[in-house]
């Protein structure tokens, strides 16, 4: 994979502007998902829609949950299984759920979705992936994060739709900007 997470690829056809979904990398899960939040918490200061979720630990475990951007509800997304456990410590049931909260709520309109990761459950067509394609249907740009080792399958699921960028907080912001001419195109889905 010897190539930078900066270097544009999958970038959107010429003349159209920035990609509508910019997937970060570069950094560990937690700066990755502090940007996240961060990013749309200025978007929301700014009057934008957001919808969407980010990965958050629950204090004194090793659990992890979903945190809804929109309701503050909480997903528990990983379980802990104690000290030496090797299965798998996804909470399927509580994904699903997430996902179809996150779903009907771009669906219901946004002007922008932040998506806490494309990882091992949407490379498998599960997770999240019917968010991102509800973000996709409805038009409505995307920030993500893509684990390293997914980003083959990333590539071959969101094709030139997206391109990388590193957590720095002027990449993000840069590439909204970039999206504002796109965003105001007559035929752009607003819900109202």
């Amino acid at each position: 994979m010897g190539e930078s997470v900066h270097d544009g690829a999958g970038a959107a056809p010429a003349g159209e502007g920035a990609p509508p979904i910019l997937a970060l990398q570069g950094a560990s899960n937690a700066v990755i998902q502090e940007a996240l939040r961060a990013f749309a918490d200025r978007r929301r200061a700014e009057g934008v829609r957001v919808a969407g979720a980010v990965e958050e630990f629950v204090a004194g475990s090793a659990e992890t949950c979903l945190r809804d951007l929109a309701t503050g509800r909480r997903y528990r997304i990983h379980q802990d299984l104690g000290p030496g456990s090797l299965a798998c410590r996804l909470q399927g049931a509580e994904i699903a759920e997430a996902c179809e909260a996150l779903r009907l709520q771009i669906i219901a309109g946004c002007d922008l979705a932040v998506l806490s990761k494309f990882g091992k459950l949407e490379a498998a067509r599960a997770g999240l992936v019917a968010a991102f394609g509800a973000a996709v249907e409805t038009g409505t740009p995307v920030l993500t994060a893509v684990s390293p080792l997914f980003t083959p399958q990333w590539r071959a699921f969101s094709g030139n739709l997206s391109r990388f960028a590193g957590p720095e907080p002027t990449a993000l912001d840069d590439w909204w900007r970039a999206l504002a001419p796109a965003k105001a195109r007559p035929g752009h889905r607003r819900a109202g």
